[in-house]
């Protein structure tokens, strides 16, 4: 079922003492595919910045800009209504002997990395070697892993830290989807599977009301190589639906945040992020 939604997203940042100038970048725009389409959006920037637009590596869609004002405060408001029509995913084909071929490896070799931030801890590699022993090929491991995280991960809004570590939020049993994503990433290249990290929003409803305005969500969920790209939302054991928007992919969190930068004098004394969802039709 096609779904229209408006997406207001709003950071704001606030500096002690005020700030001589700051560089950003925002990856608070929406991709258009076969799967979704960006019918407008807009970024607007306070104060008043110089900007540019541009696509990174991963095919995201970047604004970076300089305020070279003097400021105290930064407040950026992404805006975007995004048509979407994901229909039911293909189940992957391959086999475990066609995964590991040397091409696919080689193709894929970015998101087979296995890094300090989504590395699985001793404890957890000994299930997911049990688990792809027992698995008829990469999605039925994939669909197990992911099983896995949701049944025996909380969501807790504040356990971790945004550069934080897989390992520490499975030690802990408690994250947020942020942590949940890079859990069932570190798995899944731990044997061998291409892991990508996908981030974006998420309507909370199952069934969104036309007209509501509701309190939305920035997420995050994964997709992994089967022959084609196939995702899954382990925070929430569900394949992403039409409630789910993709803004943008990366090896992990640190390809997608939705706004980084750096500034000059003063500190950063608060910053508020709001996500507001309406769906349209």
């Amino acid at each position: 079922m096609t779904m229209q939604f408006r997406v207001v997203h709003t950071t704001r940042i606030a500096y002690d003492g005020g700030v001589a100038a700051s560089f950003n970048e925002a990856r608070m725009t929406p991709l258009t595919s076969g799967q979704q389409v960006v019918v407008h959006t807009r970024l607007d920037v306070q104060p008043t910045p110089w900007s540019q637009t541009y696509r990174d590596y991963w095919g995201t869609e970047v604004t970076a800009f300089e305020v070279l004002d003097q400021h105290s405060e930064l407040t950026v408001t992404a805006t975007s209504t995004v048509q979407v029509n994901r229909p039911p995913q293909e189940p992957g084909s391959m086999t475990w002997d066609e995964l590991r071929a040397p091409a696919v490896l080689d193709r894929f070799c970015e998101t087979l990395v296995v890094d300090d931030r989504v590395r699985p801890d001793a404890e957890l590699r000994a299930l997911a070697a049990g688990l792809a022993a027992g698995s008829d090929g990469p999605s039925d491991f994939a669909a197990k892993v992911c099983a896995l995280v949701y049944a025996e991960m909380k969501y807790q809004s504040g356990s971790t830290k945004v550069h934080g570590h897989a390992s520490d939020a499975w030690a802990a049993r408690a994250g947020v989807c942020q942590d949940m994503a890079h859990v069932a990433i570190g798995v899944l290249r731990a044997a061998q599977v291409p892991a990508r990290y996908v981030s974006g929003y998420l309507h909370p409803r199952r069934e969104p009301e036309v007209g509501e305005t509701v309190t939305g969500e920035s997420h995050a969920w994964i997709e992994w190589w089967d022959g084609a790209w196939i995702g899954f939302d382990p925070t929430n054991d569900v394949a992403p639906g039409d409630r789910h928007v993709v803004v943008a992919r990366g090896r992990d969190y640190t390809d997608v945040p939705p706004l980084t930068g750096i500034f000059s004098g003063g500190s950063t004394s608060s910053m508020a992020v709001a996500v507001q969802v309406t769906r349209l039709s």
